[in-house]
């Protein structure tokens, strides 16, 4: 029974922890809120991670990210969107999708940024990424054929119509339950901002009247 006792207690005292914490996030310095709230999906709190390969900050917090996310509970729906800030960012949003219809981004997802940042690759235009996948083991006609496709170009046209209905200024940025976004050139650590999507989740579950 003290085992019991005991074990209720922490569980109380973590739920007031993780209530304390969300409670005490200010609007304005921890998130900024999204005009009008976009809908998600029913019964989930969606994390939205708002990126691009062309990024190196996203380059750099991408291994933080791939850590937290395997921590995340079962109401949350983790979704990675490519932002297209100026032309060139284009090509590696195509590559983002393709990699994600051929069933290859787990595979070369961190490839990508390696490539860009690392190797100093051009995968600004569509015969760079081509020649890239194609090096990487992929068949080409296949990879261009999927990168052409309607299923991609809608796929970045609503990365684009998404990152403009979220009001994103600039990367990385998380939006949490389709209105709560972090806060642009945040200060902290990766590890400290994911703390803060962690704890705008724990806000989201609250007010959804979740325990």
């Amino acid at each position: 029974m003290l085992k019991f006792r005991n074990l209720f207690a922490f569980a109380a005292l973590t739920l007031a922890f993780v209530n304390a914490s969300a409670a005490e996030l200010k609007q304005g310095r921890d998130y900024d809120l999204i005009s009008p709230p976009q809908a998600t999906e029913k019964g989930k709190i969606e994390v939205i991670e708002f990126f691009s390969y062309m990024c190196p900050h996203c380059e750099h917090m991408d291994p933080f990210v791939n850590k937290w996310q395997k921590t995340l509970a079962k109401d949350v729906v983790f979704i990675r969107i490519p932002v297209v800030f100026r032309p060139q960012w284009e090509a590696p949003a195509k590559l983002y999708y393709t990699l994600d219809v051929m069933g290859e981004l787990d595979k070369l997802h961190a490839a990508a940024f390696t490539a860009i940042h690392r190797e100093n690759t051009d995968l600004t235009n569509e015969a760079g990424v081509i020649n890239w996948a194609a090096n990487k083991g992929l068949d080409r006609k296949k990879f261009s054929d999927t990168f052409n496709s309607f299923a991609v170009q809608s796929k970045a046209q609503g990365s684009k119509q998404k990152q403009g209905a979220y009001g994103i200024p600039g990367v990385p940025a998380f939006v949490i339950a389709g209105k709560y976004r972090t806060p642009d050139n945040y200060p902290g650590s990766f590890d400290a901002m994911l703390k803060l999507v962690d704890d705008l989740v724990a806000k989201a579950r609250l007010e959804q009247g979740k325990r």
